[in-house]
């Protein structure tokens, strides 16, 4: 009789994944290449933005396959259903959110990897290597210990949760909170960070178990930095309520603003205090790569940890997050575990003192490393720096047009890239949530929203190496001629642009 606890397996399995004909698919994937690069040279021809369709959505609410379709339909569908939908960010007019715009070499590097289908997470094999020369580059740029330990993340939320985990480490010290958990401490752990740091660090208190509340969010200053006095009283407060302080974050790049703490400051304070000094930089630490910006982000060689994106700045496809370490022993101290599956060699596949899984929580890892590698390797710190100096320069741009402008009113300091203003006369906000709103459907321009001091404001992250001066002036014109069109103003461009071609193009030249 049948087991029925048994699987009836078929009697005849395929022979493999792999094409039946080689050179149709060659075929069928160089037309896919060849389309996704005009699709990347022609994003001036294109919306920024627009809404998935009925159609689309639709499309994605199907059951499950059991039999599959032929490669080139399911290319097809992909031209349909999603390449015309997808974000923006590529456009140089995408402006919301820090979010980076990707290169023609990223994309072919992705493929590579993809190719190879490495699993980062250990032994003994190149793609480890990569990754560690990246370590060792990063090391150099940013004047940390040669020797210093990083590993790739999906981005710098995850680099500071893992920051967090180490600087509790380190506190905890014989106590052992991996083993014992957070009971064997003396003392509740504090940790300290500007009013504007990114909510991921609050995330990590949370996620740790030491719980947002332990989180002191120090007040800041007029350049929105944290202020340095402030964090020092609240540091003896807590030493003296019997609190254990234990990490203090630094911001390179704040979300909102693009404020930079004084991380020299903060590192004596560190110093002074014996406290691990983290710094989020999620894209302002790679202000380092350029000589003029570099001064900005002084006192960053002098952090215990830094959280970056090679994603953002450096434009690397998503995702490509790091995480930098000055001492490699406590890096391992922190995640290291002992597992059979994981046991090493002396020599062979198995092979190698430290793994990526040594360094972080995950053990299947993707090949981030080969797309970071090409890029740098491609272009060269040199040329970054440029293209990070030169949104730099889009957004000082931006911010003298807009003190130019009657429309429009800055809301707070420019440091790097970053420009918040609002509509002027507009003291609830509303009116510039409807000149961002009516921005993204048209598809002409996306800046997002953020809120300052309780009232929205229009934001503009300017991380394009594709943004250029004509770019900046047509932005500025399109937020003239969408406010008017919010307060149902006629405006001169509305008559002399040219009529949309088509749902969501742009209405004004780019020339």
């Amino acid at each position: 009789m049948t087991d029925p606890k048994k699987p009836v397996l078929k009697d005849r399995a395929p022979e493999d994944l792999d094409p039946s004909d080689w050179e149709a698919f060659r075929a069928q994937a160089h037309d896919a290449l060849d389309a996704m690069i005009d699709h990347i040279r022609d994003v001036r021809e294109r919306p920024v933005w627009r809404p998935a369709s009925d159609e689309a959505k639709a499309f994605f609410h199907r059951p499950l396959p059991l039999e599959g379709r032929d490669f080139g339909t399911a290319l097809t569908e992909f031209d349909r259903y999603i390449k015309p939908f997808a974000i923006g960010n590529t456009h140089p007019l995408f402006m919301g959110w820090v979010q980076g715009a990707g290169t023609p070499v990223g994309m072919i590097a992705e493929m590579l990897a993809a190719g190879l289908d490495s699993n980062c997470g250990g032994r003994n094999h190149i793609a480890l290597d990569v990754e560690r020369q990246i370590a060792l580059w990063m090391a150099q740029a940013f004047g940390f210990p040669l020797d210093a330990s990083g590993i790739f993340v999906t981005g710098a939320s995850m680099a500071n949760f893992l920051s967090l985990l180490v600087a509790r480490e380190r506190a905890a010290g014989a106590r052992n909170v991996r083993l014992n958990g957070l009971n064997a401490l003396d003392s509740m752990l504090v940790a300290y960070a500007s009013r504007e740091v990114h909510n991921c660090v609050r995330q990590a208190m949370e996620l740790s178990g030491l719980g947002a509340r332990h989180l002191r969010l120090i007040p800041s200053d007029e350049r929105r930095a944290m202020r340095v006095g402030d964090l020092a009283h609240a540091i003896a407060a807590d030493r003296a309520a019997g609190f254990t302080p234990f990490m203090i974050v630094g911001t390179a790049g704040t979300v909102d603003t693009g404020a930079v703490d004084d991380l020299d400051a903060l590192a004596d304070v560190a110093r002074e205090e014996d406290i691990w000094f983290h710094v989020d930089g999620a894209f302002g630490a790679l202000a380092a790569l350029s000589p003029a910006l570099k001064p900005l982000v002084k006192g960053l060689e002098r952090a215990d940890s830094i959280a970056f994106d090679f994603h953002k700045w450096l434009h690397v496809p998503y995702d490509a997050g790091f995480f930098l370490i000055r001492d490699p022993e406590m890096h391992r101290r922190a995640f290291k575990a002992d597992a059979a599956y994981l046991s090493r060699a002396p020599r062979g596949l198995a092979a190698g003192e430290t793994w990526p899984c040594d360094l972080g929580p995950d053990l299947s890892r993707g090949f981030r490393a080969l797309k970071t590698w090409f890029t740098i390797e491609t272009f060269g710190t040199e040329l970054l720096g440029a293209c990070i100096e030169q949104t730099c320069r889009m957004a000082r741009r931006l911010e003298k047009a807009l003190e130019a402008s009657t429309s429009f009113v800055l809301r707070a300091p420019v440091t790097l890239n970053i420009v918040c203003f609002g509509v002027a006369d507009d003291p609830d906000g509303d009116l510039a949530r409807e000149v961002v709103m009516e921005l993204h459907e048209s598809g002409e321009a996306a800046p997002s929203l953020t809120i300052l001091d309780g009232t929205p404001a229009i934001r503009a992250a300017i991380i394009n190496h594709r943004t250029h001066e004509a770019d900046i002036d047509t932005f500025v014109a399109l937020l003239e001629a969408t406010l008017r069109r919010a307060r149902r103003e006629p405006h001169e461009l509305e008559r002399i642009a040219e009529p949309p071609k088509g749902p969501g193009r742009t209405r004004l030249s780019q020339d």
